[in-house]
């Protein structure tokens, strides 16, 4: 399937593509044409995205048509070698960062996590006592407020306040690294799993485009892969759960904010998700960004600010509602993933997002960081 690009042909929309023989470009998405833009004005996205006005400067860019969307995406396969055309993750040096526990019902699946200790076999148990617990209590709670310390304070004498808990109802957000600048992948590639992990699912998100100064200038669709099980016996072991190889995808575009389409329209998107598995099984998904819990500006305020600074901008996952809760392989168990489901997240703003799960070590290696980008901007004389 393709990325369901075309009913926004009147959007500003910019990528990245892998063009055989010359290397990563700079792209605008004029309806089913591809362009490269990609000048010594703004050799990056990260140089597009700083400037003052990105959404005049992607539409006024002279550029080379060179493919079509449908011919780029039908070359984007998780089979694509290192120098066949396919898409890029949009981004290239910012930051990659997520917040996590941002929705009421991930929340509730973390603490189920944390207190089953990774293992799925507890986990059903468990959901069953937190939610007669918590039950709505937390549905509507303001981050911080006077009622979340009053439902903090009932869950420590129920003996269940968790660290997941703290972060999702207090005042300060999680926000963590999910992966390194250059390595997340784009649409059509595999997403990766590290092998140690048994239990685990997709996460749909938004991811904000934000620019140095702290603006946010556009927004993509991300799947912020997680390891439940590893998570689960540890937050300390959250680098392990988040940042593998290909654990990263976003794609397959950013769409820029302009008289079309602003944060506004970030705050009502309606993100759904589906699972299709070669044993049969497929798996539907939601995550409505008018149940976050913490506004996407604040999360943008709590990352980038006079307490740190992002040169080169950032891209921030917004956290995801999405509780994966249905049986696949025992009852009781909840889904995990299996190698070659194909996920494909979709919100009708951003297109969609599909990609193959694989583990980890078959995914081709992360092989092209910023060494190799600046030196292969300066070869063709854009630096």
């Amino acid at each position: 399937m393709l990325p369901d690009l075309s009913p926004h042909s009147q959007a500003s929309l910019v990528g990245r593509v892998w063009r055989p023989g010359i290397g990563p470009a700079i792209v605008r998405v004029d309806g089913d044409d591809v362009v490269d833009i990609t000048c010594r004005d703004f050799p990056t996205m990260s140089d597009l995205l700083a400037g003052d006005d990105p959404v005049s400067a992607a539409r006024t860019a002279s550029g080379e048509r060179f493919c079509s969307v449908s011919e780029l995406s039908r070359a984007s396969t998780p089979e694509a070698g290192p120098d066949d055309l396919r898409w890029l993750a949009p981004c290239d040096l910012q930051a990659i960062k997520a917040c996590g526990v941002t929705f009421a019902a991930s929340m509730v699946e973390r603490v189920i996590e944390e207190q089953a200790a990774g293992d799925p076999d507890r986990a059903e148990a468990i959901r069953a006592k937190v939610g007669g617990i918590i039950g709505d209590s937390l549905a509507g709670l303001v981050p911080g407020s006077p009622e979340a310390v009053e439902v903090k304070r009932v869950l420590l004498a129920e003996g269940l306040w968790s660290q997941y808990l703290e972060v999702g109802i207090g005042p300060d957000a999680e926000v963590f690294t999910k992966s390194q600048p250059m390595s997340a992948v784009g649409w059509g590639a595999a997403v990766g799993l590290h092998p140690v992990s048994t239990w685990n699912n997709p996460e749909p998100e938004i991811v904000l485009a934000v620019s140095p100064a702290g603006r946010i200038v556009g927004a993509s669709l991300g799947n912020d892969v997680n390891l439940r099980d590893v998570e689960g016996r540890s937050a300390l072991l959250l680098g392990k759960a988040k940042d593998n190889n290909a654990s990263c995808s976003i794609g397959p575009v950013i769409r820029l904010f302009d008289d079309g389409f602003s944060l506004d329209d970030v705050r009502k998107a309606e993100l759904t998700m589906t699972v299709s598995g070669a044993d049969g099984f497929e798996l539907n998904g939601a995550s409505s960004m008018s149940e976050i819990s913490r506004d996407p500006a604040d999360l943008v305020a709590q990352t980038l600010g006079a307490h740190h600074q992002y040169p080169d901008g950032l891209m921030l996952f917004c956290g995801t509602m999405f509780a994966p809760v249905q049986d696949r392989d025992a009852p009781g168990q909840g889904f995990t993933h299996h190698v070659e489901d194909v996920v494909r997240i979709s919100e009708p703003a951003l297109g969609s997002l599909q990609n193959t799960v694989r583990l980890s070590p078959d995914c081709p290696e992360w092989a092209f960081g910023t060494r190799a980008l600046m030196r292969n901007l300066a070869k063709r004389q854009l630096l």
